[in-house]
């Protein structure tokens, strides 16, 4: 099953896990349990242990949730093997759910954010779970300056490398920034509670005793100062710089975390000679002042670029960006707009000619099932061509209507969401020309579009079986006969433990469902890896009058990875 309310539903998980600490007053041999009312004649039991080293897991809360709104049915704590039971079940569906300090919160047979519900019922196993409970990871360390001397008030970035297999086309398939921290007097950072997985760090800070000034500014204090060099040696920056202290983005060294590893990342900042960037300053026909903006992404994650901007308009018609740092950014300036890539390494004037024209995007959207879409859909394009240097763009919509304001030349990927779930984007028009599909190339020219979403109201369920039985834990793929929109309206989720599935949000079309075992490190988003599935899948075409849920015509076989 796939879980939609993630936040709630720890949320809930661990208000479940109080009730149990303050409120056990039945009592099995090894365990504490909340007292329950006796509801049907099931139990759910198992074991927990730790996913890393196998030991049991003591004193774990196991909560039971109804798989329907996520709300607490019954919590048990651990015996001192690990074990537990939830008894006096109706049958019904739930989810599993353990936590401990030290370890990260989880669902039964957690992968991404799917997991397998228990399906209690007349001749269903439900005993005899182990339940894997990951420890927690911990990366810690301390940034410097020159000398070895801390560095206080640095700001410590987390970004996750995704895995080959990331479950959202679209969101999770980026390097993404998961947390900042800020280094205290010691020098020091620390995160904590960090699942298993690849991370990077980047470290953005100011000298304390660095002294940025205009070029014109400096030339009326050398005047009157003579001290003007000393001032001059002050003009510092510190560079981004990354773990393994390298000021190289794609030299940036990955950190492997294991589940329970606590890892040390040390990072030495090293001050260099600040740099001015100036920019003309052109004015509209209403006498108004084109700004220039500097920005600078990490990983594709913008961040402000570390600059104060020096104005002299009347005097020079030319804005100043001061204390820049040495590193790769992005100017807009003009207008009509360009978008200029600068790999700083000197002070330098930016010619107004520098950069390519970025063009606006605007258009309308359209419900594919017909009726009006609601006020919180938001749009975002994804850059294709050197997706890790250029930020996403966002749009809202304002009654149908959106706009990007400035989009360099290339190609891209947009995506919707509605209310936090995703709509799928299934086609775009531009002039007339009908494109399945969410890709959007901008060339030399504005682009009006008209997109396509279906807000996917349908749900198609079904049962997963391996040798006449029903197989828990398998990946179920819903894959669209069409390749262009395989991204954009493939859908997935985990089988239960008795085989069931649950494929939320379908849009009309035509699709086959496979199932596969262990297929969790697959890469099923690369050209052609399920074709080798879809012969022993099951074919099913969904309408929009298929209503909210449909059944599969039979069950679906697992197939090996």
């Amino acid at each position: 099953m796939m879980v939609l309310e993630r936040i709630g539903v720890f949320a809930a998980l661990r208000l479940a896990g109080w009730c149990a600490a303050l409120l056990a007053t039945a009592w099995l041999p090894g365990m504490a349990q909340t007292a329950l009312p006796a509801a049907g004649p099931y139990r759910i039991a198992g074991t927990v242990v730790n996913a890393a080293t196998g030991d049991p897991v003591r004193r774990a809360t196991v909560s039971l949730l109804q798989e329907s709104d996520s709300h607490a049915v019954q919590s048990v704590e651990t015996g001192s093997d690990g074990s537990f039971a939830l008894e006096r079940l109706p049958a019904a569906k739930y989810q599993l759910t353990a936590s401990k300090r030290g370890f990260l919160t989880a669902f039964y047979d957690e992968h991404e954010e799917y997991n397998s519900a228990i399906v209690t019922g007349e001749g269903l196993e439900t005993s005899g779970f182990t339940f894997r409970l990951t420890p927690e990871a911990m990366l810690h360390g301390v940034v410097t300056g020159d000398g070895g001397d801390p560095v206080e008030g640095a700001k410590v970035m987390l970004f996750r490398c995704p895995g080959k297999a990331s479950a959202s086309p679209g969101r999770n398939e980026r390097i993404t920034q998961t947390d900042s921290a800020t280094t205290d007097d010691s020098g020091a950072y620390e995160f904590d509670g960090l699942a298993a997985g690849e991370y990077l760090l980047a470290v953005n800070a100011e000298p304390w005793f660095a002294l940025h000034r205009s070029a014109g500014g400096a030339r009326k204090r050398s005047q009157a100062n003579s001290a003007s060099g000393e001032a001059a040696a002050l003009d510092v920056v510190y560079p981004v710089t990354f773990f393994d202290s390298t000021t190289e983005e794609a030299a940036a060294t990955r950190i492997p975390l294991a589940g329970g590893s606590r890892v040390e990342a040390e990072i030495a900042l090293h001050a260099v000679p600040a740099l001015r960037l100036t920019v003309e300053t052109p004015r509209r026909a209403d006498g108004s002042i084109v700004r220039a903006e500097l920005r600078r992404t990490i990983f594709g994650t913008q961040i402000s670029a570390e600059s104060a901007g020096f104005l002299d308009s009347l005097q020079t018609g030319t804005t100043e960006f001061t204390g820049v740092a040495p590193g790769r950014y992005e100017l807009a300036q003009g207008d009509p707009p360009r978008i200029a890539e600068l790999d700083a390494t000197a002070s330098q004037q930016v010619e107004a000619t520098a950069g390519v024209p970025a063009f606006p995007i605007s258009g309308l959207l359209r419900n594919a099932s017909g009726p009006a879409l609601p006020d919180d859909v938001s749009l975002t394009l994804q850059p294709l061509d050197g997706s890790q240097r250029r930020a996403q763009l966002q749009a809202n919509v304002v009654r149908g209507a959106f706009r990007f304001s400035m989009v360099p030349p290339g190609n891209w990927e947009l995506w919707a969401e509605s209310g936090g779930l995703p709509a799928p984007v299934i086609s775009t028009e531009v002039d007339g020309q009908h494109q399945a599909g969410n890709r959007v190339t901008v060339k030399d020219r504005p682009l009006t579009l008209v997109v396509t979403l279906s807000q996917g109201g349908t749900r198609v369920e079904g049962f997963a079986r391996k040798g006449g039985k029903g197989a828990a834990g398998a990946m179920v793929v819903l894959v669209p006969k069409d390749p262009a929109v395989l991204r954009a309206m493939t859908r997935r989720d985990q089988s239960d433990s008795d085989g069931s599935f649950s494929l939320r949000d379908v849009a009309p079309g035509q699709y086959t469902v496979v199932a596969i075992e262990d297929g969790w490190g697959l890469d099923w988003r690369g050209s052609g890896v399920l074709t080798r599935f879809l012969g022993q899948g099951v074919a099913v075409t969904v309408s929009g009058k298929s209503g909210k849920a449909m059944q599969l015509s039979a069950p679906v076989p697992v197939q090996a990875r």
